[in-house]
């Protein structure tokens, strides 16, 4: 087993106890909630007459369901007003910290808690929600849980797992100009598979790891799930320190002098022993696209869509069904096929600089006739932001769609789906069958650049052609 990573320092220090069966029972430090998972969770507390067991741990915020286009209450959408006020309700019967919609801080949870400065190197964090791997960017070990995990935490503050194994993910050389880190992680997921990580945690490492911001290594970090890991973590440094310093709930004066100096000490040691090790070549990435139901189904720009004769005999299935679902033939470019729809957002890509990188591509340019396009900042925060810099106008002014903040297409449980059979060129993070709304829809993944380039030319396209 691993010895020395920042993972096993973590995990040791949140040991409350040794288990029947071999699990650990683990405290959390910092519980997210929002309006899916919880209604239940709360249920099940009513029903043993438990109260939450450490409010102040836990924060609240609206997302999955809350409509882009307008947030007016009542919502038009019976089922989603009835679980906002569920949450309302909750939030105000434990005494919750809610971050509702016009309060200033509402987003997608895997947003708002970074931005806020509650995301800290060395915590424990849960959220029922898979893409919770995000906060692991930071240093922290943050887990995805499902509802009844929801309500162990919410009653005890604790959840019972089996210690993971760690992989070093180490990501040689720099990305190219143009490649992003949403190519980057395509990129790893396909080269391991969406299977590779069941049982371990990622630890990704390496000099293209290092160069990447804080929202670049969340972009990492949020889709380290799409390849089977529990978790993904990147050790903390000045980068992470940087953009934690002054946010709303980072440590003040003395308190961030000790903070930082406990956080450096969380750094997996240089002699750090871990379960297994690859290489990524970060330099041999280009702009990558998904073709298949699977993020790990994805190739190159340039590359074709892999025959059946390249495909390993575990993936030959998927690879059939691919195929007849998304309407493409083995050996088929990938580049130039037509998109319906450009959606830039989610808890992958939903950010300021996300938002910047699409603008530089779309500024003067017209989304094509055939095109919808929109995009939807990841939180409140991040749109008065975009506004403040004037991004908003540069995408309406060529045709896109500005929305409030929420999950919006990412996952369809709100209006915003696919119509159809139709295509979407999509900054999110699932591209599974019906992902996206329509049972028929056909869902290509891509970075922010290449989902504001398809967008101007109706088709995929190698963005590093419209770079400015």
């Amino acid at each position: 087993m691993s010895q020395n990573t920042l993972f096993d320092k973590v995990w040791a220090l949140h040991k409350v106890a040794d288990l029947p069966g071999g699990s650990s029972q683990i405290f959390i430090g910092l519980h997210l909630i929002h309006e899916v998972t919880s209604p239940q969770a709360f249920g099940a507390l009513k029903d043993k007459n438990l109260k939450v067991k450490f409010p102040s741990r836990t924060i609240a915020t609206v997302d999955h369901i809350v409509p882009t286009d307008n947030q007016s209450r009542p919502f038009k959408d019976p089922l989603a007003e009835e679980m906002i006020k569920t949450l309302e309700m909750n939030c105000n019967e434990h005494q919750i910290n809610f971050f509702n919609i016009a309060s200033g801080n509402q987003g997608i949870v895997h947003v708002v808690a970074p931005e806020l400065g509650l995301t800290q190197p060395g915590m424990t964090i849960a959220c029922g929600d898979s893409h919770t791997s995000t906060h692991g960017a930071f240093g922290a070990i943050s887990f995805g849980i499902g509802t009844s995990q929801v309500r162990d935490v919410l009653a005890s503050q604790t959840l019972a797992m089996n210690k993971l194994k760690v992989r070093k993910v180490w990501c040689e050389n720099q990305l190219s100009a143009g490649v992003f880190a949403k190519d980057l992680i395509l990129h790893i997921i396909n080269k391991l598979g969406v299977k590779a990580g069941v049982g371990f945690a990622y630890e990704f490492a390496g000099p293209a790891i290092n160069k990447l911001s804080m929202e670049e290594r969340m972009t990492i970090c949020n889709m380290s799930i799409e390849g089977g890991a529990r978790c993904g973590y990147v050790n903390p440094d000045e980068t992470t320190y940087d953009y934690i310093k002054e946010k709303l709930f980072s440590p003040k004066n003395k308190n961030w002098l000790l903070a930082k100096q406990w956080w450096q000490s969380l750094v997996s040691e240089e002699d750090a022993i871990y379960d297994d090790e690859v290489l990524i070549d970060a330099s041999n990435v280009e702009p990558t696209v998904t073709w298949g139901i699977t993020p790990g189904q994805s190739i190159g720009i340039n590359q074709t869509i892999p025959t059946l004769d390249e495909i390993s005999i575990d993936d030959k299935f998927i690879a059939r069904e691919a195929y007849e679902y998304m309407g493409f033939k083995p050996g088929q470019k990938i580049k130039n096929t037509p998109v319906d729809v450009c959606f830039i957002g989610s808890c992958t890509n939903g950010r300021i600089s996300d938002l910047r990188v699409a603008a530089k591509i779309v500024a003067n340019e017209k989304v094509a006739t055939n095109v919808t396009a929109f995009v939807v900042p990841g939180s409140e925060k991040v749109a008065k932001q975009a506004k403040r810099e004037g991004l908003d106008e540069i995408f309406t002014n060529a045709g896109f769609q500005w929305r409030e903040p929420g999950c919006s297409m990412c996952l369809a449980m709100n209006s915003d789906k696919l119509v159809g059979n139709q295509v979407s060129a999509s900054s999110s993070n699932r591209n599974f069958k019906g992902r996206q709304g329509s049972p028929n829809g056909r869902t290509l993944l891509m970075s922010p650049a290449m989902v504001a380039a398809a967008a101007i030319t109706g088709k995929v396209i190698d963005v590093r052609e419209y770079i400015k």
